[in-house]
């Protein structure tokens, strides 16, 4: 059973429209985006940010946030997330959500070799 989620998380999954399970998406692609096993760096791939239309300041915020949990659990607290995201990253956020999880798909996890 999931943990009871704090009023201010609440009220931004109400306000939103975003569901916890996409703050969890948005911390595992950004953990994956700043994994040194992945063998890129990331202004190497400037060009492929760009593919999945992620500019340079929220590439920026995510690496900040992949590097901050790089080995946590992606069910970090939503309000926490929240805040630590910037007004350009949080819509970037709300308009690619349904579309994070395919970083996994495209990018090594972290506990494969």
């Amino acid at each position: 059973m999931p943990s009871p989620v704090p009023e201010r998380s609440l009220q931004i999954l109400k306000t939103t429209g975003l569901q916890r399970q996409h703050f969890a998406d948005l911390i595992r692609a950004a953990q994956v985006i700043v994994e040194p096993s992945n063998h890129f760096s990331v202004a190497a791939m400037q060009d492929e940010w760009e593919d999945f239309e992620i500019s340079q300041p929220v590439l920026e915020n995510l690496v900040q946030l992949g590097d901050r949990y790089r080995y946590a659990a992606p069910t970090v607290a939503i309000d926490q997330v929240w805040e630590q995201l910037t007004p350009e990253t949080r819509s970037w956020l709300i308009e690619n959500r349904n579309n994070l999880w395919q970083f996994e798909e495209i990018f090594p996890a972290l506990d494969e070799d």
